[in-house]
């Protein structure tokens, strides 16, 4: 039987175990994660914690919803076992709010879901093999990029990450909170690594998020300044990632784009296409504009 739990009722050591032993884990449906980025977040369970499905709840003018949370590209149905579409149907029917927009991860196939995109790099074969993989033109930049000078870390400090970010891209203040306390918490529990590059005057022109999921890297928040951006510093951002991490049982997960330049800057390292799935259900303009 599936059961719907309130946030209080969800027994947060069952809900991670879960998602951490789960074939299709990813680090959004961890609890600690959800509670950031959606701090009212309830569940849908399947049993003993055999399946879950987090329920990213909102409300405005009083109405509660059901809308996916800021930099959580999937979420879905979670579950050790490979999830059919008659299991995925029954969460679904489930659903106790009647307008949502919820994305599914790419294991949650729904014949009645919209796809979305996404890029992923399977990493288990030699960089010297995924080098081959990329474009002319990614291999150009990331020659320019050595030729400029520019020296990869990762060991950013989170303030340093934070500052930096919010000085390039002042229009996302709004969401201010939810970054800074998603970098500082991410980076306590070794959940992520904070990757910058700089010149050779040792000045900072880009860094990126590396999110740290289940057999899977996640490219997030990345940001460049206009130097950065001359010098393409995050081809070498990502090189770098790949040189680190090659020969191992991990993919490295772009969060894909819909917007064609921002693909095309992914499948230029060789990525592929693994589309997720959305589903919605009444979306009122009153409510969603």
């Amino acid at each position: 039987m599936i059961y719907y739990l309130t946030h209080n009722e969800i027994d947060l050591d069952k809900w991670d175990n879960c998602i951490l032993k789960s074939y299709n884990s990813m680090i959004y449906g961890e609890s600690w994660y959800l509670d950031i980025v959606s701090p009212e977040w309830e569940a849908l369970v399947l049993g003993d914690y055999e399946a879950v499905m987090p329920l990213p709840k909102k409300k405005k003018y009083g109405i509660s919803f059901l809308a996916q949370p800021f930099l959580t590209q999937q979420s879905g149905i979670f579950s050790e076992q490979k999830i059919d579409k008659k299991i995925i149907k029954r969460f679904i029917q489930k659903i106790p709010y009647w307008s949502y927009c919820i994305n599914m991860n790419s294991e949650n196939c729904f014949e009645k879901a919209m796809t979305q995109p996404n890029y992923v790099l399977d990493l288990q074969q030699s960089y010297d093999k995924i080098y081959l993989s990329f474009s002319q033109n990614t291999q150009r930049n990331v020659l320019k990029s050595k030729k400029a000078g520019i020296v990869i870390k990762n060991d950013l400090l989170p303030n340093i990450f934070l500052d930096f970010y919010f000085s390039t891209k002042k229009y996302l203040e709004s969401n201010k909170n939810i970054i800074s306390k998603l970098i500082t918490v991410g980076f306590e529990r070794k959940k992520l690594s904070l990757y910058g590059a700089y010149t050779i005057e040792n000045k900072l022109v880009a860094t990126l998020c590396l999110l740290h999921s289940k057999n899977r890297l996640i490219y997030l928040l990345p940001v460049s300044n206009e130097e950065g951006k001359k010098t393409f510093a995050m081809f070498v951002v990502i090189n770098e990632i790949l040189c680190k991490n090659a020969e191992k049982s991990i993919i490295l997960d772009f969060e894909g784009s819909r917007i064609e330049g921002v693909a095309r800057f992914y499948r230029g390292f060789g990525a592929r296409l693994k589309p997720y799935y959305q589903i919605r259900r009444l979306r009122p303009k009153i409510i969603f504009g």
